[in-house]
């Protein structure tokens, strides 16, 4: 893949995958097991996933904010890696973390570097701002 056609190629999965929440999509992106190198404060950090432990990872990942969008920033791309820097947004309609819903939409930003082989995503290494996100969750 060109760098153009791998920052299509993931400009599509967050659109396909994590904003419209096509499980079926997941397949078309995913190498067969998907490594999270790096993520710190999310469930899944440092786990090897399948696709069908990817996609339980979507749907309890997509629960808590349905209408979740995210937006790309920027992306840079070369030797089978993208970075992307993207904005996020979502309304808090089920129980995050401990925190129940409070129908707040909230926003965060962050950076992820994902990892491409034989056209497939094979993984990713990410930086959330989870602080300023719990803090909108918890914000009296």
């Amino acid at each position: 893949m060109t760098p153009d056609e791998m920052k299509s190629f993931v400009a599509g999965f967050l659109e396909e995958v994590w904003n419209r929440g096509d499980l079926a999509a997941a397949d078309r992106y995913l190498a067969p097991e998907y490594v999270i190198r790096h993520d710190p404060g999310d469930p899944w950090d440092g786990a090897t996933l399948d696709r069908d432990g990817f996609r339980d990872r979507l749907i309890k990942s997509r629960a808590p904010f349905p209408d979740q969008r995210f937006s790309i920033v920027d992306a840079v791309a070369e030797d089978g890696r993208v970075a992307v820097a993207w904005r996020w947004s979502g309304s808090h309609q089920g129980e995050v973390a401990g925190i129940p819903p409070t129908g707040r939409t909230i926003s965060m930003s962050g950076i992820t570097f994902y990892y491409i082989v034989n056209g497939r995503l094979t993984g990713h290494w990410q930086e959330v701002d989870r602080l300023g996100m719990f803090r909108q969750l918890t914000a009296g």
